[in-house]
């Protein structure tokens, strides 16, 4: 069997913590049984290890993502970066695709596809190995995992199975209902439905069929070439919702897809994380602050205040998912991302009236670790040494950089930086764009 975890994310549930380059799964937020801090991703790989199944994954994600994921998961798990994020359906078809194409993958190998913001014990993951001869012994083209609801709820997809049950081991499918109000979930529970956990398992071959039916290719080429002119569609209204015979195995774990601050806060062993201090009267209050000023709450209970450079969120918890709707009719730019090579902190940004760009990052490598080497066409740079010290690059001239160095490097010049001790430096780009489509990349290691 091979795990797909589908990753990445438009990095505003979460705001201001997540942004489109560090979605909610890179937040070390959670805590591990040994009470280290961990993402949800860091996590997730962490249980499939436990399980036996990392080292038969592969996870999608959208190529800006790729240098941050390989940063969570290490150099072992192969990564398939998207050009354009196009939904689910996309992703799981370049999935097959590349598990028939590069990794030869036998056709009748099961393949599970799972979401990477999936919060369960470990046990939920050993039900997984349970799906090969659950669509043996079925003769079903889909299996999927579902739970017992914890209460009615207008949040989540439904599976409805066929009663009575033919065996303990799984029900067939009678039908799907997306995100229904909440008296219609009332129902629906009496008929024994469960909360669809987005887990879903078949065969290569049955996938690979499906896309050659519909029209589509299973090279992935072919994908590729053509992401950006494709409608951003749904693997559940695509292929699940119109596949029958479908079977559920029941979960009854507790479960949670970690979709809003609410579902996160409550993981939360401490209401203060970061500089700040909330009042004993701020009953089911939490904050999360990474900027470097504390953060003071009095007497405000049921809230959410999250903090950093991209900005400042202050909510009543169960208002706080409308943030993903304001943050679409005035889109964010993101202040702080994180790389293979460490972390970058735009300190400001702006634009001049010709519409040449300026901007100021403070930028820190990790002992040992290098940017790639590479060159912009469209801006010049210049770096301040700030602590530490550098190897630099440039021209295929290696220099070394001390505390107080400054280098100009001219549009066009191929640079790489790497760190000899943990660096810190300053970055000032001007130009006339600083698009992140700006560069060529010639090695990623030298």
């Amino acid at each position: 069997m091979r795990i797909v975890l589908l990753c990445g994310g438009s990095g505003k549930r979460l705001w201001p913590l997540s942004n489109e380059i560090r979605s909610k799964v890179f937040l070390k937020l959670l805590k591990s049984e040994d009470g280290a801090s961990e993402s949800m991703i860091g996590r997730i790989c962490r249980q499939l290890d436990e399980v036996g199944l990392l080292q038969s994954t592969c996870i999608v994600t959208h190529q800006s993502q790729v240098e941050i994921t390989r940063n969570h998961v290490g150099e072992h798990i192969p990564i398939i970066g998207e050009p354009n994020k196009r939904g689910t359906f996309t992703a799981v078809a370049l999935a097959a695709c590349y598990l028939q194409e590069n990794m030869q993958v036998d056709p009748n190998e099961t393949i599970c596809i799972l979401p990477v913001d999936t919060y369960v014990d470990t046990e939920f993951f050993r039900m997984l190995h349970r799906f090969p001869d659950v669509l043996l012994s079925s003769k079903a083209d889909l299996a999927l995992l579902g739970t017992t609801p914890a209460k009615p709820s207008d949040q989540f997809g439904y599976i409805v199975p066929v009663l009575p049950k033919e065996n303990d081991e799984y029900s067939f499918v009678h039908q799907f209902i997306e995100k229904p109000n909440e008296s219609a979930a009332s129902r629906l529970i009496e008929q024994q439905a469960m909360w669809n956990c987005g887990v879903f398992a078949f065969s290569l071959k049955f996938m690979l069929a499906y896309l050659k039916d519909k029209g589509h290719p299973v090279q992935v080429d072919a994908w590729l070439t053509n992401y950006e002119q494709l409608a951003n569609l749904s693997f559940d209204r695509e292929v699940v919702e119109l596949t029958l015979p479908a079977v559920v195995i029941r979960y009854e774990g507790a479960w949670s897809d970690l979709g809003s601050w609410t579902a996160l806060s409550v993981l939360f062993e401490d209401n203060v994380i970061g500089a700040g201090r909330i009042s004993d009267d701020s009953v089911n209050t939490h904050l999360i602050n990474e900027l470097p000023y504390p953060i003071e709450i009095i007497g405000i209970p049921d809230i959410i205040v999250a903090a950093n450079f991209d900005g400042i969120l202050i909510a009543n918890k169960d208002k706080s998912n409308l943030i993903k709707e304001r943050l679409a009719q005035a889109p964010q730019f993101p202040m702080y991302g994180e790389k293979r090579w460490g972390s970058y902190r735009v300190l400001k940004y702006w634009k001049d009236e010709m519409g040449n760009e300026a901007m100021i990052k403070i930028v820190n490598l990790t002992q040992g670790r290098c940017t790639s080497y590479h060159q912009h066409l469209k801006r010049q740079e210049s770096l301040t040494i700030l602590s530490g010290i550098a190897e630099i690059l440039l021209e295929d001239k290696l220099c070394r950089l001390l505390a107080g160095d400054v280098l100009q490097i001219p549009p066009g010049a191929k640079h790489g930086i790497k760190a000899v001790t943990d660096l810190e430096l300053m970055e000032v780009l001007l130009g006339s764009e600083l698009s992140h489509e700006d560069i060529n990349r010639f090695a990623i290691n030298w």
